[in-house]
Parts: C-alpha cells; structure tokens; sequence
C-alpha cells in the first residue's frame, strides 16, 4: 500500500453514479493549504473544471472531491448548478467555504449527475475521513483504464514525500496537463511557488502525452501541499514532483485504450522546444506510424511524412533531418535487409524509441504516446452513451 502523505486524509466510496464499482473519491486537510492546478482548454469545459478554476484563485483549497463515470459536461445550468452542490455539500461536512473544496469528474458526456444519489452518498460520508491509502484513491478515480496509476518520490533532503495519481485511457491530447491526475506533498510551500512549479511540471510531462489527439473537455490536474513535513528546498520538490508526473505520464500512455506498445519520441537539434515539440507530437499522434510500431514495421518514411507536413518550420531541411528507431540510424544512412529484420524484432518490444534530430538548433523535447490497435477501435466502437 502506498501511503498518502502526512496531513492528508481520503474516503473512496460508490454513490450509484453507474453501476456498483468505486465512483467517489475525496481526498483532505484538516485545515486549507496551497494548491494549484492546470485544466482543460476545451471550449466545452466541464462545470467541475468551472468551478475548480474559480475555487483556486486565491492557490489554496482543503479538499478535492473526483467523480468517475460521469463527466457532467454539456448539460446547461443543472450541470454547473449540480458541480456546486457536490462541492458544498462536502463543505458542509468538512466545516468549511465551499470554494476550499476542488472538483473533478470524468465520464460520459452530456449525462446529468443522478444528483439524488450523490446527495445521499454525501449525507453518509463519515468524519474524521477513515483512511489514507493512495492506492484506494488511484482505483476511485478510473474509468475505462485497465489498471491504477500511482507514483511516488521523496523530496532530496528531507522526509517531504509526493504522491501522485492519474486515470486516463482515451481521449488524450492534452492541451494543458490531462485526464485526471491528483498529486500530494507534505512539502511546504506557498500557493504562487507551487502553482509555478507545478506548470512548469506539467508542461514536460502531462503535456508531452498523446493517445489519440483528442483534448477532453475534463481534464484537470491538481496538487496540494499539506506543509507537515516543513520547508523544502524548491528546486528539490520540483524534481520530485516532475518525477511523478513523468511515471504516471507513461503509465498513461502504456494504459492507452487498446495500447500494446510504449512509444517514446525524442526530436532534438531543434530550433527551440516549440519546434521541437510540435514535430514530435506530429510523429507520435499520426496513426500511419502508430500503425507501424503495432506492425512492428520499421517504415521510417512515416516518421519522415509526420515531420515534412510540420511545413510552417521552413528552416527544417529534409537533407539535415536524421531519423533513428531505437539507436539505429535509417534516414539518410540506409539500413541493410538485416538491419530491418533487427529493427522489426526490436519493434516487437514493449517499447519503441523513435529518435529525430532536426539540425535548426540546440533545443530538444520529448513525447509518449502509444500504437493504434484494433482494439481501440473496438473499445471505442462499443462505448456508450
């Protein structure tokens, strides 16, 4: 069991939302602390994130409640209407200003909470909050993902810990951080530095994440720190932080609906990061190579058809690029008939690195996705609404 840390306590439980399984989730202090998050840039943004941006402008909050297998999205007034009450109404248990409470809710589109259900779920929940079992927490919050995600680092130089928990599968191109992933420090640390860090954080590894390019209206991605482990060294805590995140980056992406392999794409000698990242979103979210590490086919044409049609970069010259799969050079140096078949069995493994250096510059960045399979397209087939 992975512990969350000191000063956070959590109550994992099902209020009916679907069907019999785990579906609320809250997770608190006993007193507010610093907080930040990062949501969703969808224009069709759900009341959780709504209410989640307005409830951290002062970058602090006492509690975050997750409500899985229902979204709450696109359904008028009732939905931000029904977003408030949820939050209240664990503010009313908790003691405290509904706008200390945060929330997240991931689902299915366009359906309104069975709000009568969770109102009696919130008129049961018991006090003090019984537990603080992270992995309990991972499970409450999944959808259609397969398995937990959960990770945890010790800050360097002292006994602050971060924990971190994300549930995501499809409907992955994160257009600031993704899906739902909740992070916890007993580190302290001021609400204006953790919101910065957490950025920062966010932006070299949930935003380096690619499914199937397509932005969900929920995502949400929340830290708190609960100060009971004392003051840490900044720069530490953000390695910490940026250490989890990357783990459950990668579990997400290994997670992907359907996903056999792990592909990790890495362009450097770019201009600059934006260059650098647009081309390699570019080769991970195009489904001809995605088809191609599932075929275990070494087709380096695809990786050179996903950085060609990046055309507003000018200055990227197709007699510079070089394309490696793994280690191995295969554009412009030709690859034998041997050299393929070693590539094709190296392709077969869990994980493909797909390496492009750009030659326009020093900068680098990298990305995870996953291949496309038929079975995300079964899975997507049969998911209802």
């Amino acid at each position: 069991m992975v512990a969350l840390p000191a000063g956070f306590r959590s109550f994992v439980t099902n209020v009916g939302i679907k069907d019999d399984t785990k579906d609320f989730t809250i997770v608190a202090c006993d007193a507010p602390v610093a907080a930040a998050g990062v949501f969703t840039r969808s224009r069709f943004a759900g009341p959780s994130v709504l209410v989640s941006r307005e409830h951290l402008a002062d970058r602090s909050a006492r509690a975050v409640a997750v409500i899985s297998k229902n979204a709450n999205v696109a359904n008028g007034p009732v939905g931000l209407e029904h977003a408030r009450e949820v939050a209240a109404g664990v503010a009313s248990h908790l003691g405290c200003a509904p706008s200390d409470v945060l929330i997240a809710s991931t689902g299915v589109i366009g359906r309104v909470y069975p709000i009568e259900r969770i109102r009696t779920g919130l008129g049961r929940l018991p006090l003090p909050l019984p537990d603080s079992n992270a992995d309990d927490v991972a499970r409450g919050i999944m959808t259609t993902d397969t398995v937990p995600k959960i990770a945890e680092a010790t800050v360097a130089g002292s006994s602050a810990r971060v924990v971190g928990v994300a549930k995501g599968v499809g409907m992955i191109e994160p257009d600031m951080a993704t899906l739902i992933t909740l992070a916890f420090t007993d580190a302290a640390v001021d609400g204006a530095t953790l919101d910065a860090i957490w950025r920062r954080v966010i932006d070299h590894t949930f935003n380096c994440v690619s499914v199937d390019t397509d932005t969900s209206t929920s995502d949400t991605a929340i830290v708190l720190a609960s100060g009971a482990a004392g003051p840490v060294d900044h720069s530490a805590l953000e390695s910490a932080l940026h250490d989890v995140a990357l783990s459950l980056t990668k579990q997400v992406a290994r997670d992907g609906e359907g996903a056999e392999t792990l592909i990790e794409v890495r362009v450097d000698r770019a201009r600059d990061a934006e260059q650098a990242k647009t081309v390699a979103k570019s080769i991970v979210n195009s489904p001809l190579v995605k088809t191609a590490i599932h075929g275990a086919d070494p087709n380096w044409g695809r990786v050179a058809m996903a950085v060609g049609k990046c055309s507003q970069y000018t200055d990227i010259d197709q007699e510079k690029v070089v394309i490696r799969f793994g280690s191995q050079e295969v554009y412009p140096s030709p690859v034998d008939g041997g050299g393929l078949a070693r590539l094709a069995e190296y392709m077969k493994g869990d994980d493909v690195l797909i390496h492009v250096s750009l030659n326009t510059g020093d900068a680098d960045a990298t990305v995870w996705g996953c291949d496309l399979t038929d079975g995300y397209v079964r899975i997507n087939a049969d998911y209802t609404t």
